[in-house]
Formats: structure tokens, C-alpha cells, sequence
């Protein structure tokens, strides 16, 4: 375990002195930002609900965004409390420090519980919708505020609510929704 977690810091110092590029901090902040408490993709769901052709495909998001902060911010969070990789004072953040625990990266499981969700719209958006679940992930560790564990294991347990909520949905419609 002390092997790994001096790779997981090998791997945040050596992208925190990727920092002072004002274009791309300016990304990482910007999509962190669009991750916060899953907010983007709440709203997206929302806009789906709202309309009749994607009704139940803003079912299955929402439902699988549901699934993870039952699993992440309800259970695990709280459950392992690991500090956040700047807590030992090794990092100047870019943003206001996060105040709860680091395993697993909320933004980063939303983020891939959304885009698994995504399957049924097909695989153009599912595929964009991974790439941002990529780079939101990416941008969490760029910042300093996850470990690359918290967010793989992030990206784990979105997918699998992403794909939870479309089996739940598949047997409660009673037919295919892919």
C-alpha cells in the first residue's frame, strides 16, 4: 500500500507542476466546475425529463445519478474518510478546498454514471459523454483534490450505476432500451 500511495503522489506532484498555464488551469477549474454536486448533469436529466422523446432516457440518468450519491456521498465517503491529497499542506489550490472526504471522486462518478446512462441516446453521445466523464476525472487529480485511485474508483462505480439504472428501467419498462 505505501508503494502505491507514493505512486498516486508521484503522479499529482508531477501534474501539479503542469500548473501556471493560464488556458489550461482555466479548463480544469472550468470543467471541475461544471461537475459540482453533479449539477450539469442534473440539469441535463431534467431537460430530458422534460421532453416527450427523451423522457425516459432523462429516467435513466436521473436514476443513475441517484444511485451514485447513495453509494458515493451516502456510504463510501463517509465510510473509508480519506483526507484529500492536499491536506499535508503539499499543494496551493486552485480552488476553494473541498470540505469532504476524498474516496471516491463524486464529480468523476457522476460524471460516469451519466454518460453509461447515456447508452440508449446512442453511441456518438455516449462516447462525448464518456470523454468529458475522462476529462472531468482528469481534471479532479490536475487540481489536486483526488487521489488517482479516488477517481478510477470513481469511474468504476459510476459506470456500474450507469448501468444499474438501465437494467432497473430495462425491467420495469419490461422491454430493450439499447
Amino acid at each position: 500500500m505505501q508503494a502505491l500511495g507514493q505512486l498516486e503522489m508521484a503522479v499529482l506532484e508531477w501534474l501539479y507542476a503542469l500548473h501556471g498555464n493560464a488556458f489550461f488551469d482555466g479548463l480544469m477549474l472550468f470543467v471541475s466546475w461544471l461537475g459540482n454536486g453533479g449539477m450539469i448533469f442534473i440539469a441535463l436529466s431534467v431537460v430530458m425529463l422534460c421532453i416527450r422523446r427523451t423522457r425516459i432516457l432523462g429516467g435513466i440518468c436521473g436514476t443513475a445519478l441517484a444511485l451514485d450519491a447513495l453509494v458515493v456521498n451516502a456510504a463510501l465517503k463517509p465510510l473509508v474518510a480519506r483526507a484529500r491529497p492536499f491536506a499535508d499542506g503539499v499543494f496551493e489550490l486552485l480552488l476553494e478546498a473541498p470540505t469532504d472526504y476524498s474516496f471516491p471522486s463524486g464529480h468523476t462518478a457522476a460524471a460516469f454514471a451519466f454518460a453509461f446512462a447515456l447508452a440508449p441516446a446512442g453511441k456518438k453521445w455516449s462516447a462525448a459523454a464518456i470523454a468529458f466523464a475522462c476529462l472531468t476525472g482528469f481534471s479532479r487529480m490536475y487540481l489536486t483534490v483526488h487521489f488517482p485511485t479516488d477517481v478510477l474508483c470513481g469511474a468504476v462505480i459510476g459506470a456500474l450505476c450507469g448501468r444499474a439504472a438501465l437494467f432497473l428501467w430495462k425491467k420495469a419498462l419490461r422491454r430493450d432500451i439499447i
